[in-house]
């Protein structure tokens, strides 16, 4: 839910509305921008009568983003203290630019003992050499492991989980980082609970335009997102995230959200899948190829993640298609409002549609 607040309001004002949200257990987050503040709120919302609110002399106006019962997202600032984690082992499986940024992460901040696996020996034998690991992740030693990150492609993700969970240390933190969650987890979560380790769906919110070890960064991480999905069956999802916050403290990490596998993969659907999409689709015009001279930042803005890993990409998309078929047929609903107001000489329908987007734009960000 947000609420929009009027330009004359007071700091006062703003403040004691705050103050309220916050007492009905909400967390607010606020956006300042030259005509507007926004206050976002995150939890439960059900309770919040939006009338009620707008009723207020300072409020323009309140707006679901969500339905009450989707409104499930806990988020958090993610200091952590990984020495209170009582972490002494970290394994990594996959030494790629996401498993090769956590493996360095931990070395370069915590006194944890890093243990590391690749496909690659090469890989595996390099990130040895040249410090980030203390030695080659195995069947023999992986049972040392007190936090276990595998940073593979989804399905192989699942198989690793299925082929190792009898050697896994009972009460180890497994954390995957794979782009998708509802298979992950469905798949996953059984095996822990019958091996009698934790298994959480993760997905850091970082990344680069190269891939592989070499472009690995212990730095990559710092002040992103990282999102995590914890068995529903779950109680404490308040220890949970606290256990998270402390395990990856040395990644620096932003804020951690914890929501469910369905609002993970829809979200995702929109803030990151229909980029990609849309991306590599506007590149392919005839008209890019003469683009030099005539592009600034708004084309390399539009055209940065169309160059992407095609089998990866394809594997996470089919996986997700309800989802993005969804956020396919809204895109495609609304370019042929701007493709008919054309055709038409619609002067009026285009500027409104125009605007349209300039303030969701605003009501979304603050701007």
């Amino acid at each position: 839910m947000i609420a929009i607040i009027k330009p004359d309001a007071t700091e006062d004002q703003i403040y004691e509305l705050t103050e309220w949200f916050e007492g009905q257990g909400l967390r607010c987050d606020l956006s300042r921008g030259d005509y507007q503040t926004i206050i976002g709120l995150v939890g439960d919302t059900s309770g919040i009568d939006p009338e009620l609110v707008e009723a207020l002399d300072i409020v323009e106006s309140v707006t679901r983003i969500t339905k009450p019962e989707d409104d499930q997202a806990i988020r958090s600032r993610a200091p952590g203290d990984f020495r209170r984690s009582g972490i002494k082992t970290v394994g990594v499986v996959g030494l790629g630019l996401i498993g090769g940024s956590y493996a360095k992460a931990f070395q370069d901040k915590s006194e944890a003992r890093i243990l590391g696996y690749d496909l690659s020996d090469s890989i595996t034998s390099f990130a040895k050499l040249e410090g980030t690991l203390d030695d080659i992740l195995t069947k023999d030693n992986i049972g040392e492991c007190d936090l276990l990150i595998v940073a593979l492609y989804n399905q192989a993700i699942i198989d690793f989980i299925k082929e190792n969970a009898p050697y896994i240390k009972k009460d180890a933190l497994v954390i995957d980082t794979g782009g998708l969650k509802r298979r992950i987890c469905s798949e996953c979560f059984p095996i822990a609970s019958e091996y009698g380790f934790t298994f959480i769906g993760g997905h850091p919110m970082a990344g680069k335009k190269f891939s592989g070890y070499k472009y690995s960064t212990g730095k990559l991480f710092r002040d992103s997102s990282m999102i995590i999905v914890p068995d529903p069956k779950c109680r404490d999802i308040y220890t949970i995230l606290h256990k998270v916050e402390d395990a990856l403290a040395p990644c620096r990490f932003g804020s951690i959200t914890v929501c469910s596998a369905d609002k993970h993969d829809s979200m995702i659907a929109f803030t990151s899948e229909m980029a990609h999409i849309v991306s590599n689709a506007y590149i392919k015009s005839p008209t890019a190829r003469e683009h030099n001279g005539f592009s600034a930042g708004s084309y390399k803005d539009m055209t940065r993640v169309a160059w992407l890993n095609e089998d990866m990409w394809t594997e996470i998309f089919m996986e997700n298609k309800d989802n993005l078929i969804f956020e396919l047929d809204t895109i495609i609903g609304f370019l042929e409002e701007y493709k008919n107001a054309l055709e038409t000489g619609d002067s009026e329908k285009m500027r409104t549609i125009l605007r349209d987007g300039k303030q969701a734009k605003e009501e979304l960000d603050g701007i």
